[in-house]
């Protein structure tokens, strides 16, 4: 019975260790993109950490490493060009990868391809020369001036820009831990085709509605009712005077009116032309009754 157990631990120890970790073999390739502005031996000095985030990386079919992991390595060395030959070169080693939320793996990778510089065997990035530049100018007499006074300037340096994207070989084998990576038996996986795109169903959600308008609350403006326009009185010797009100009184010998500003007046009903005073109203639109005797 013991012998029966000792043989299912040993089967079941290496499928239990293969579930726990995913494993990476040398020689693999990964892609890391550098978000340090203009790396160079001018900027960066040697033992400077440096991150690199780590892009895309499948295995079977099978995506490794998580969103967010990058590599951490540092500025190794570096030489600077001479003033008359030699090329200037920096080499970067890196020897951690961060994991999301936070699993930190000994690595060992080394650089082997930069854009637009030369990496050698030893993954040293080699700087852009000017040899033959300087041996065309020499060859034409009338730009000596010129390159004697560029003599004691440097050749340039290596310079990586913002966003450029290394690629590294990993020298020795290291393994992921499962519950890093996106596991097909895990609730957050997502199935990718052969070009990385996601091949989960896609659910549409449908836009909240737009929320009612609030509203508006005019506000109102009384405007009181203009007064009519006063009653022009046409006397028999031409002066003519505006009432808001008239009447007869005192058996309809007077005429009674109101002036614009308030006053009560008084003259003879003879001096009243009431023919002249109907026209001239008439003609203004305003209607003229002819006031009646107040007893």
């Amino acid at each position: 019975m013991k012998r029966t157990l000792f043989a299912l631990l040993f089967v079941i120890a290496p499928l239990t260790g293969y579930a726990v970790e995913q494993m990476i073999p040398a020689g693999s390739l990964l892609q890391c993109t550098v978000s340090e502005p203009k790396l160079s031996s001018k900027t960066t000095d040697v033992g400077d950490p440096i991150l690199c985030q780590v892009g895309h990386v499948e295995l079977y079919g099978r995506s490794v490493l998580p969103h967010g992991s990058y590599l951490e390595g540092r500025f190794e060395d570096y030489k600077d060009p001479g003033h008359l030959v030699g090329k200037g070169w920096m080499e970067l080693k890196f020897d951690r990868m961060f994991i999301p939320p936070g699993q930190i793996i000994p690595v060992s990778a080394k650089v082997v391809y930069v854009p637009k510089y030369t990496v050698d065997k030893q993954g040293r990035i080699l700087g852009k020369g000017h040899a033959v530049r300087d041996t065309v100018e020499w060859l034409v007499p009338v730009l000596w001036p010129i390159d004697l006074i560029n003599l004691p300037r440097r050749g340039p340096r290596p310079v990586l820009k913002p966003e450029t994207r290394l690629t590294l070989k990993i020298m020795d084998d290291f393994g992921v831990p499962e519950a890093t990576g996106y596991s097909q038996y895990q609730p957050n996986y997502v199935p990718r085709d052969q070009y990385g795109y996601s091949q989960r169903p896609m659910t549409y959600t449908p836009p909240p509605a737009p929320a009612p308008p609030a509203p508006v609350y005019q506000q109102m403006n009384y405007a009181p009712p203009s007064p009519p326009p006063p009653t022009v009185l046409m006397l028999r010797n031409g002066h003519q005077t505006l009432a808001t009100e008239y009447w007869y009184d005192a058996g309809g010998a007077q005429v009674r009116y109101v002036a614009l500003n308030g006053v009560a007046m008084v003259f003879p009903s003879g001096l009243l032309d009431v023919q002249a005073t109907v026209a001239i109203n008439r003609s203004r639109g305003v209607p003229f009754n002819v006031p009646s005797a107040n007893y």
